[in-house]
C-alpha cells in the first residue's frame, strides 16, 4: 500500500450506520487532484478513523456524505498502524466508504452533530456546496447540534452562514489548518480556492493555531474546531461532552 489510496474494496452487506439512535455526520470531499494540478489529494484516514472509532464507541452511528455520493479518495493510509489496519480491513467500515451518501439522501434531524473531515480534498467542492450548507445549518439551528471541523476540514465552516445571514464563524474562536503552515511555494497550495486564517477572520472570526503538530482545539458554544490529527481524540470528546450537556 502506498499512502494515497483509493477505495476498492469490495461490497459489504449492510452500511455501517442504523437508521436509528444517535447519529453523527461525517462530511469528505470526492475530490482527488488539487484542481488544476495531477497532484492528488484526498481526505485524511486518520481524521476519518480516529473519530469514528470514538464516536461508535460512545454510542453513536455515523453517516458519511460527500458532494457526489459513492466512493472518496483517502490519503495517509498506514497498515503499520494499528487502528488504520484494523478499520482498513473492516468491510463495513470501508463499503460506507466506497458508498458515501449524497447531501440529499439524509435529514439534518437524525443528527445531534456534523464533522467535516481534513486532508486537501477538503478544500475543494465542499465549502461551497449549499446542500451540505443547509444541513449543517439545520443540524446547528434546528437541532441545536455541533458543528465541528479538523484541520483543513475547517474550510467546510468558513462560508456557513446562519439563518439570519450572519457567518457562523463570526465573533467564535476558531481553530483549523491555517496557511501560515503551508508550503506557499508548491504547486498545491497555488491552487487553494481560498485562504482558510484569511477567510475566517474576513468573516469575523477570531482564528487561533500552534505549532503544526501541536493538540489545539478550540470551543466556542456549539462550535468545535481542531488543528490536525492529533486534536481529533479532544475534538470528539468536547463534542460528546456538548451534545451530552443538552
Amino acid at each position: 500500500f502506498t499512502n494515497d489510496w483509493k477505495i476498492i474494496s469490495k461490497t459489504a452487506t449492510r452500511e455501517v450506520s442504523n437508521e436509528t439512535g444517535n447519529k453523527i455526520l461525517f462530511v469528505v470531499s470526492n475530490t482527488d487532484y488539487y484542481i488544476g494540478t495531477n497532484i492528488p489529494t484526498g481526505n485524511s484516514f486518520d481524521e476519518i478513523v480516529l473519530a469514528y472509532k470514538m464516536f461508535t464507541e460512545a454510542g453513536f452511528n455515523v453517516d458519511i456524505i460527500s458532494p457526489k455520493g459513492g466512493t472518496v479518495p483517502l490519503k495517509y493510509v498506514d497498515t503499520s498502524e494499528k487502528i488504520k489496519k484494523e478499520y482498513l480491513y473492516d468491510s463495513d467500515f470501508m463499503y460506507a466508504l466506497k458508498t458515501t451518501k449524497k447531501p440529499t439522501q439524509v435529514h439534518s434531524s437524525s443528527y445531534k452533530a456534523i464533522y467535516y473531515v481534513g486532508g486537501g480534498s477538503a478544500m475543494f467542492n465542499v465549502p461551497k456546496n449549499k446542500e451540505i450548507q443547509k444541513l449543517a445549518i439545520d443540524i446547528y439551528e434546528k437541532q441545536e447540534g455541533v458543528i465541528s471541523a479538523v484541520c483543513h476540514g475547517t474550510a467546510g465552516i468558513v462560508f456557513l452562514k446562519k439563518s439570519n445571514g450572519e457567518y457562523v464563524v463570526n465573533n467564535k474562536r476558531v481553530n483549523g489548518f491555517p496557511e501560515d503552515h503551508e508550503k506557499k511555494e508548491k504547486e498545491y497550495f497555488k491552487s487553494f480556492p481560498f485562504l482558510i486564517r484569511k477567510t475566517v477572520e474576513n468573516h469575523g472570526g477570531k482564528f487561533f493555531y500552534s505549532n503544526p503538530l501541536d493538540e489545539h482545539v478550540e470551543v466556542d458554544g456549539r462550535l468545535v474546531t481542531g488543528q490536525n490529527p492529533a486534536s481529533v481524540p479532544k475534538l470528539v470528546r468536547e463534542v460528546i461532552k456538548i451534545i451530552k450537556s443538552n
